[in-house]
């Protein structure tokens, strides 16, 4: 009995801060619910690059969303299209046309030399810079309800860029010189990651006059993406009096396998010379996005409805208390979307909505099992305790399937297929706790009432005999 009273202890505190994290955090809406634009991309060959590979897409992929980034628009997606396509989502940016002037365009990669008697201000604006983003990270994670705050933030962003940008003099080195780059593990250690570089005769001839005039005095080499600063590397005393030659070049900074792969993608997005052509550019209205919603809501509560009428009508008491554990897994799983970050979408609340429906299966599981112990001649207490171990292995079997087939569908697709498998993932695994741990407690409270051991309450066909005496506890 003690355990019961714990774990009815624990459920209450959870439906508790569920309630108050649903209050208190806002929920994230993707495009189909807040509204905004979304726009397709056409990457086009050029004269360097013959062909539209997947190494092509990842690289100009990274740029599109550094693009984004400088737009300040939170819950973004930007997804390949086929061979040669990126489509971009913005939830909440109206203005179309100015994303279109942000993402269009090729990027522009720098290579540039610092200026002298900047070290400390250099220092300063990093600074400045890391403060402002990871305030834009918080304020992109709160979701929706701060658009002016994100915007005056993002005009700090820029104006932080600019100014670090001032730092450093242009040194004719650019994007069109880098042939490729790369990530490597570090030499001396596995652990360590570095980035290389290769560039053409041209590059090469001009990275070694580069190299050759920082070489030693502390200053450090700006690599700028699109105006933002990315890297800055020193260069080593050694290299003085001729620079590094041969036209390859490591960056050493003890990078992680990501982050080295992370700069090396931005650098070969920013080598890159191919355009980008915008062939659409919709725009979705808020007026649909609270159409879809309050028809998303409408769904859910209708279908909420009808199965807990269901539940009660045919279960009786323990339909009931099905009912109950069911309104308490919404709450928690509402709870855990919102703390989790989860950006909802329509097809992210049909995996909700089918969720609930998984964890209704879990409780008739149970109870179908409950009802053939009473039948077979069992006490009360035994049969819900045999009806809950009995169906547990089916239980787990149907949600273990369905949890690797919402993993193949997270790992395999993109955009609202993902959101759909990650809210049913969720959802499902919630449900396991829901069904065996909150229907169990409840079940094993009811029946420690007098009132509530009548077994007809429980199975309407049960033979005389199988009835509990009165007094008897179980």
């Amino acid at each position: 009995m003690q355990r019961q009273r714990s774990l009815l202890a624990l459920i209450i505190v959870l439906v508790i801060a569920s309630i108050v994290t649903i209050a208190k955090v806002p929920v994230r809406l993707g495009l189909d619910l807040q509204g905004g634009s979304q726009l397709t991309l056409q990457v086009k060959p050029s004269e360097n690059v013959k062909e539209i590979t997947p190494r092509v897409m990842e690289a100009v992929q990274r740029v599109v969303e550094g693009r984004i980034n400088g737009l300040g628009v939170s819950e973004s997606v930007v997804q390949t299209v086929g061979e040669d396509q990126l489509l971009v989502q913005l939830p909440g940016v109206s203005d179309p046309e100015q994303a279109e002037r942000v993402l269009g365009g090729t990027a522009q990669l720098d290579f540039r030399k610092q200026k002298p008697g900047t070290e400390a201000q250099l220092g300063v604006e990093f600074q400045v810079r890391q403060e402002l983003q990871a305030k834009q990270a918080e304020l992109q994670k709160q979701g929706a309800g701060n658009e002016a705050a994100l915007a005056e933030n993002q005009a700090a962003i820029k104006r932080s860029n600019a100014a670090i940008a001032e730092l450093f003099e242009r040194s004719g080195l650019t994007g069109e010189n880098l042939q490729d780059a790369s990530a490597e593990p570090a030499a001396a250690s596995g652990n360590n990651w570095n980035v290389s570089l290769k560039f053409d005769s041209k590059g090469a001839t001009l990275f070694a006059d580069l190299t050759k005039s920082l070489a030693g005095t502390g200053r450090s080499i700006g690599i700028l993406l699109d105006d933002r600063l990315i890297s800055a590397p020193t260069v080593g005393v050694q290299f003085a009096q001729t620079g590094i030659t041969g036209g390859g070049a490591v960056i050493e900074g003890r990078f992680s396998a990501e982050e080295a792969n992370d700069l090396a993608v931005q650098l070969r997005g920013g080598a890159l010379p191919v355009p980008v052509e915008i062939v659409e550019n919709r725009t979705v209205g808020a007026t649909l996005g609270r159409d879809s919603i309050q028809r998303s809501i409408y769904a859910g509560l209708g279908g909420l409805f009808l199965v807990l009428i269901f539940m009660v009508v045919y279960y009786r008491l323990p339909g009931a208390i099905a009912d109950l554990a069911l309104v308490i897994y919404s709450l928690l799983t509402f709870a855990t979307f919102t703390l989790l970050g989860v950006t909802l979408t329509l097809p992210g609340i049909a995996g909700f909505i089918l969720s609930i429906g998984m964890a209704v299966d879990a409780n008739v599981l149970i109870f179908e099992r409950t009802r053939e112990e009473l039948r077979a001649g069992k006490t009360l207490y035994r049969s819900v305790e045999s009806g809950f171990y009995r169906a547990f292995s089916s239980i787990l079997d149907s949600n273990v399937t369905t949890v690797i087939a919402c993993g193949a569908l997270f790992w395999l697709g993109a955009g609202l297929v993902r959101g759909f498998a990650l809210t049913l993932a969720l959802g499902v695994m919630i449900s396991m706790f829901t069904a065996v741990t909150c229907s169990r407690t409840l079940m094993l409270l009811a029946i420690s009432f007098p009132a509530l051991r009548k077994t007809e309450l429980y199975c309407p066909k049960v033979p005389a005999s199988n009835q509990p005496q009165a007094g008897v506890t179980p």
